[in-house]
């Protein structure tokens, strides 16, 4: 393929091989792509795949969506919807402003098709997004922002910073992810914890009713995105407490601690703190998507991510019970191409007859 054999080496050989600043160099370009109307009308021509349906009362044009992570700050909406995704969800963003971890905190693993990030939650902060959105407007597929915690509020003092967020963020968002599974920001995976997570998704659940009491624009789902590291005891808790407290969805699964599956030559990677993407992700994900669905059904419907990087891979992700699916790996290391291939792989299952 043309960006796996000319694009990525090109970048990569300019930017010596720094992962992060190939990203960087990526959002930047597709900014510049979201504000050319003609650009994004060709980039939709060539990579747009309809293939419609509705998940907690969003319409999708596609199942296929950009993962949270590629575009923290919601900066090239446009361009991804224009590349084929049926929906886009930006973030994680923050109460606060922060620059993140230090670097380097973002490495691509190509013998194992994988990406390995501690990033920190980098991001501009939930009121420079809210600010940008007003300005810029929204995508013409459902966006979805994802929201965390502060590196400098305490963990007991959390639901005030996810609150202040859904509070900023919710009259811009198709849905709400609640991120409480990232490894990269100090214990934030305690929310998942059923006391903490009750406290949480009680507020955010009362705060949204709220909301749509005074906008009358009716409640924005709220989604809540897990480890695949927790057991399955810990995963029946949580699958208690989101449905007690009216969340409408999963996100399946966040990065992994695991380092099961790095090809031998990544072997260097394994001691790199932070969280696993990619392939190594797959199998993993998928048995998390199949428990869920096992054992709550459509009562909440879930977004698989982890490891597809192929449209076998999609297929084998709605097969074990996910509503929707995205990517964010296979993007960033092969390009545009992924999109339109599993989307038309999608659409034609979805044509034949049954």
């Amino acid at each position: 393929m043309l960006f796996d054999r000319i694009v990525r080496p090109a970048l990569y050989r300019l930017h010596r091989h720094d992962a992060e600043a190939v990203h960087e160099r990526t959002v930047r370009v597709l900014e510049r792509v979201s504000s050319v109307d003609r650009l994004t009308t060709a980039l939709r021509r060539h990579y747009r795949v309809d293939d419609p349906c509705t998940v907690f009362g969003v319409r999708f044009p596609n199942r296929l969506g950009l993962a949270a992570g590629m575009d923290k700050d919601g900066r090239a909406l446009q361009a991804w919807s224009a590349l084929g995704f049926g929906f886009v969800e930006v973030g994680t963003v923050t109460r606060h402003a922060q620059p993140g971890n230090p670097r380097p905190r973002l490495f691509t693993l190509d013998a194992s098709d994988a990406v390995l990030n501690r990033m920190g939650f980098n991001n501009a902060g939930a009121a420079a997004l809210a600010e940008r959105l007003s300005r810029t407007g929204k995508p013409d597929v459902p966006l979805g922002i994802s929201i965390g915690k502060s590196k400098i509020t305490p963990v007991e003092d959390a639901i005030a910073d996810y609150r202040d967020s859904l509070v900023t963020l919710s009259p811009y968002a198709d849905y709400v992810a609640v991120n409480v599974s990232s490894p990269n920001t100090p214990g934030l995976r305690t929310l998942q914890d059923r006391g903490a997570l009750t406290e949480l998704l009680a507020e955010l659940s009362r705060t949204s009713k709220e909301l749509a009491a005074t906008s009358g624009r009716g409640r924005v789902p709220l989604l809540v995105k897990i480890a695949p590291d927790l057991t399955f005891d810990a995963i029946s808790e949580l699958l208690g407490v989101c449905l007690d407290h009216d969340v409408a969805g999963l996100i399946a699964t966040n990065t992994t601690l695991s380092r099961d599956g790095l090809a031998p030559q990544d072997a260097r990677f394994a001691a790199e703190q932070g969280g696993l993407s990619g392939r190594p992700l797959a199998a993993r994900s998928r048995e998390v998507v199949r428990f869920v669905h096992e054992q709550v059904g459509d009562s909440l419907p879930i977004i698989g991510v982890g490891g597809i990087g192929s449209p076998d891979d999609a297929l084998r992700m709605l097969d074990a019970g996910a509503s929707l699916l995205q990517i964010f790996s296979a993007f960033a290391l092969h390009g545009p191409a992924v999109v339109r291939r599993i989307n038309s792989r999608l659409a034609q299952r979805q044509a034949a007859p049954r």
